[in-house]
């Protein structure tokens, strides 16, 4: 029930859907003995638009999430030592699109995939672990780890070499079901690879199973350094502002279904 709702009613709650559903209100009510109110539900959505399509709020929203974490490299992770294990967490590979063209193909967040090829070069005695199902509602589609094979071999990597999780359709059964097939013992040290905007949240599920991990952030999508200036870039702002509002949604749900130990994990 919970996996079905993320994907449905959760869609309602989109910054940019809210802002369109509040204006088709409003157009309806105006043609009715409502004209008031529907006049008020048209304006309001003007204003939400140019609020949220030209500030940067959407990129306030985003940096929250992404220096939540610091770069593995920055906060001594190399000195360290190397890990035993490297988990990749599925959401670099758009498997739709995969499927239709015939041949893998990468999405935004296809830095995860280039994460994977430099840690397996860089430590080639860890294990590494690939988790990512099939995400669609219907759950008829084939997991995303069918297409990981092809990149391994252009990357020049053995197949045999990472291990595929493939049932898990959301972040919380990434950890779990990562956690069932890594059987972490005490001591050894494990890297999660996701993107920033998406580990603290990755951070908190694998905490709530019992797997601590350090967090390799590979994907950013905003300056870190703080922007206070509008711009006209509405679409972009938009999609901004929605992904970040998704994640921030994410983790308020993954916290009251007792998903996460934390609202907002912390290193």
């Amino acid at each position: 029930m919970f996996f079905v709702l993320s994907k449905t009613v959760t869609v309602l709650f989109v910054p940019s859907n809210v802002i369109l559903f509040v204006g088709l209100a409003g157009l309806v009510m105006m043609v009715t003995r409502w004209r008031r109110a529907g006049t008020r539900l048209t304006v309001a959505s003007v204003i939400l638009l140019l609020i949220v399509g030209t500030t940067p709020l959407g990129i306030w929203l985003t940096q929250s999430l992404e220096t939540r974490f610091t770069p593995w490299e920055k906060s001594g992770g190399p000195s360290r030592g190397a890990p035993d294990g490297i988990i990749i967490l599925g959401g670099g590979i758009s498997s739709g699109l995969s499927r239709k063209v015939g041949t893998s193909t990468v999405s935004a967040d296809g830095g995860r995939l280039i994460a994977l090829a430099h840690l397996a070069r860089l430590y080639p005695k860890a294990r590494i672990i690939y988790s990512g199902g099939d995400a669609s509602l219907g759950g008829n589609k084939p997991p995303e780890t069918d297409y990981v094979g092809s990149l391994l071999d252009d990357f020049g990597i053995a197949r045999s070499r990472v291990e595929l999780e493939t049932r898990s359709r959301n972040t919380a059964e990434n950890a779990a079901f990562t956690r069932a097939i890594a059987k972490p013992r005490p001591g050894e040290r494990w890297l999660l690879v996701t993107s920033a905007q998406h580990m603290p949240r990755a951070v908190g599920c694998f905490r709530k199973v019992g797997f601590p991990v350090e967090a390799y952030p590979a994907v950013w999508r905003t300056d870190p350094e703080p922007q206070y200036w509008p711009d006209l870039a509405v679409g972009h702002n938009l999609d901004r502002f929605d992904n970040a509002s998704r994640e921030w949604l994410g983790l308020v749900v993954y916290r009251l279904t007792g998903k996460t130990p934390a609202l907002f994990p912390a290193p």
